[in-house]
């Protein structure tokens, strides 16, 4: 005999109570879903290709292929095709701006019709507003950047200093204000050591020598004609370095903890012999000695004892020449032949003296 239990009281009132609670919180959800919609709408076949997720992204729908994620992300954009941009404000003003890429908040903030930007990192080029094909990545990287172009920056603040100039690359460095074609790495104060691989033992069979200035712009010095103006001999300017002192040293054991010998000059030393051969730190104290002007100099005064042997040596053909005249003025008078060995004799006497 098949016995049926019926529910008890107590799991009856239990299913009630789960029903009497779904029923409102069926009809909230339906209510509130709108509301979420609005503030978060997602836009993902609206025929033009773009995506949006946030409060205020992308609202106008326009431009086409841009993906918005986050608060009033592309807020502005009317034309503006192929960006992407996450985080709040990232691309906020953007109206026709195409190709840009931003990620972090407030990346791309202002910018309006620059194309082909990637920012990366909080407020990376957020100033920029018409500046085209321009890198940041790193917080606030080109930060200042407005109209600049093809600027990279990639570090902590990485050129954000630069503002209207086009062609540079700030990596680990602020920059400069306006200026263009620059290459920065590290900072001065910060970065103390520099390693670059693949530079020590190789061989370059035509290139020139590379030099530093106390501010660590590197560069090489150039020779043509073109580049110069009161071009002039250096006479006895030159006399300078026969003045000068080489020493034997070891540098301090916090510079070459090695102590190997070196050879060289004394810069406060060649300083009272002639100021131009010695370059200067920031505070204007002598730093090193310009060795290429030396040699310069060594050379001039090379090239001077040169002249002055080459003239010695045409006296000497010249008096040679006229002893072997008289020579043979003597062999004419002579038929002995004593005026022949009265030129030997003289020659021999010549060349020894030289």
């Amino acid at each position: 005999m098949k016995t049926t239990t019926l529910p008890s009281k107590h799991s009856i009132n239990l299913s009630s109570c789960w029903f009497a609670l779904l029923i409102p919180l069926a009809f909230a959800c339906f209510a509130v879903a709108p509301l979420i919609y609005a503030q978060c709408p997602q836009i993902c076949d609206s025929g033009n290709g773009n995506t949006a997720f946030g409060s205020q992204a992308l609202p106008g729908d326009t431009g086409f292929n841009n993906t918005a994620i986050g608060d009033s992300v592309l807020f502005s954009n009317t034309g503006g095709d192929y960006n992407t941009a996450t985080g709040a404000g990232a691309l906020k003003a953007n109206t026709t701006g195409t190709e840009n890429t931003a990620i972090g908040i407030s990346a791309l903030l202002f910018n309006t019709t620059g194309y082909t930007n990637t920012a990366t990192g909080a407020q990376a080029l957020a100033f920029n507003t018409t500046g085209n094909l321009n890198t940041a990545d790193g917080f606030q990287a080109l930060f200042k950047n407005s109209t600049g172009s093809n600027n990279i920056g990639v570090g902590f603040g990485a050129g954000s200093n630069l503002t209207t100039g086009r062609n540079n690359i700030d990596i680990g460095n602020a920059g400069a204000q306006g200026e263009s074609n620059k290459i920065r790495i590290g900072t001065n104060g910060t970065h103390t050591n520099t390693f670059i691989a693949g530079i020590s033992g190789v061989t370059v069979a035509n290139g020139v020598g590379v030099i530093i200035n106390p501010q660590g712009q590197v560069g090489t010095i150039v020779s043509s004609e073109r580049f110069k103006d009161v071009v002039k001999p250096m006479d006895k300017a030159s006399e300078a370095v026969l003045a000068l002192k080489p020493v034997t040293f070891r540098y301090k054991q916090e510079l070459d903890p090695e102590g190997i010998p070196q050879f060289g000059l004394v810069a406060e030393e060649v300083e009272k012999v002639n100021p131009d051969l010695v370059a200067r730190d920031d505070q204007g104290k002598p730093y090193t000695v310009r060795y290429e002007a030396v040699n310069a100099m060594l050379l001039n005064e090379f090239l001077k004892e040169h002249r002055k042997v080459e003239e010695l040596e045409q006296q000497i053909e010249k008096l040679t020449a006229g002893l072997q005249r008289v020579s043979a003025q003597l062999a004419a008078a002579s038929p002995s032949g004593g005026g022949l060995e009265l030129s030997k004799s003289a020659r021999r006497t010549v060349v020894n003296n030289q």
